[in-house]
């Protein structure tokens, strides 16, 4: 019998796969009631670590025998120190989280959502961690990447597995949960990078203006990335129909809420950009159109193979965000009594403009927990 590591990549698999699997998360109560490994089949159970230094008889009891194990903690040296001590006390099947709750925060998993029409492929990466999503879209060895995360090496790889050259990434707005990545892609691939420029007012560096009317292609011809001006979220924030398949819709429409309008401190000012946009805007666009966002607020929103998607006219008819007929009773939910902001947002936002180098270990700490970008991710 011996302690093993599970890697961010194997618990990733479990989860997507809903296979039965019991958590004993160590770290501190606070931390662990704000951000946790969540699914369908995960059971999880929180002792903090300096409650099981003098042994882990009373926790054993809480524990399944026979059940997979995984500790966590938040770097995996706890759990480490708590596992050995499950092992001699007879259990099996135990593992460890390898890198800790920092790598299940890192990790991205890349789903297949489809073909093109046109030709070429779309993919969508899964930050299980955190629920951010990233797309890549590629056709004729050429590829461009939608709000790239941090962790660039994954798109540069996936891009050469694929025998594809980044030659676009694109911001559908300035990011407030996390870091960016995409101007740092470009500059590594030699790529073009795109944001919106009512997002960029502040910013210190150069990029393409992202607006209606400026397609993008990818593959020659073949892959057209059509702007649509959707506010409200920030007030660049703009949306890219693919291919006319698939409607990329940042943070402003989630598969089971709505952006949030706060995070930049302009709330009530956004407000009725964010109705114009849900209300109007996007229901004068085609309700074949796959839905696909920049984030998940619950694993509920994990589909087949962890794909996060929706057709639009299923979320005119079940998101409660696209369906609050009076504009008051619109304003008081997106302006009151809405969770807590995501982790260091301000300073996120700061690193985003250029206006801010944080150390890469200090862009990981401004990240951990979740995303907070939905109005109803309570």
């Amino acid at each position: 019998m011996e302690l093993k590591a599970m890697t961010a990549k194997e618990l990733t698999r479990i989860v997507l796969a809903k296979e039965e699997i019991f958590i004993l998360d160590v770290r501190n109560e606070t931390d662990f009631n704000d951000w946790k490994v969540e699914g369908d089949s995960v059971d999880i159970i929180n002792i903090p670590y300096f409650d099981l230094l003098d042994g882990v008889d009373d926790a054993l009891e809480k524990i399944p025998d026979g059940k997979k194990l995984l500790v966590v903690c938040a770097k995996e040296g706890s759990s480490k120190f708590v596992g050995e001590q499950i092992v001699e006390a007879g259990r099996t099947n135990v593992y460890y989280l390898e890198g800790g709750m920092k790598s299940w925060s890192e990790y991205l998993e890349p789903v297949k959502i489809g073909d093109l029409k046109s030709g070429g492929s779309l993919y969508q990466f899964v930050r299980i961690g955190k629920g951010c999503l990233s797309y890549m879209v590629i056709s004729d060895s050429e590829a461009a990447v939608i709000d790239t995360l941090r962790m660039t090496d994954v798109f540069e790889q996936f891009a050469k597995e694929q025998g594809a050259q980044i030659k676009h990434t694109l911001d559908t707005h300035l990011h407030a949960d996390h870091i960016s990545g995409g101007r740092k892609l470009a500059e590594q691939t030699g790529a073009t990078y795109w944001l919106p420029p009512k997002d960029a007012e502040e910013v210190t560096f150069s990029y393409e203006k992202l607006e209606e009317g400026r397609d993008i292609t990818v593959g020659g011809t073949t892959i057209r990335i059509q702007p649509i001006y959707s506010p409200g979220h920030t007030i660049g924030s703009t949306s890219f129909i693919i291919d006319d398949q698939y409607l990329l819709t940042g943070d402003i429409l989630f598969i089971e809420s709505i952006g949030r309008p706060d995070l930049a401190g302009k709330a009530e000012d956004w407000v009725s950009d964010l109705r114009e946009t849900l209300y109007s805007r996007y229901k004068e666009l085609s309700r074949e159109l796959i839905v696909l966002p920049a984030h998940f607020g619950k694993v509920t929103e994990l589909g087949e193979g962890g794909k996060v998607m929706a057709k639009l006219s299923d979320l005119y008819r079940n998101n409660p965000g696209l369906n609050i007929r009076d504009e008051d009773e619109f304003r008081r939910t997106v302006s009151e009594n809405l969770p807590p902001q995501p982790n260091a947002y301000q300073e996120i936002r700061q690193t985003n403009m250029g206006k801010a180098t944080p150390s890469e270990e200090k862009q990981r700490e401004m990240e951990i927990g979740p995303n907070r970008c939905a109005v109803h991710d309570k």
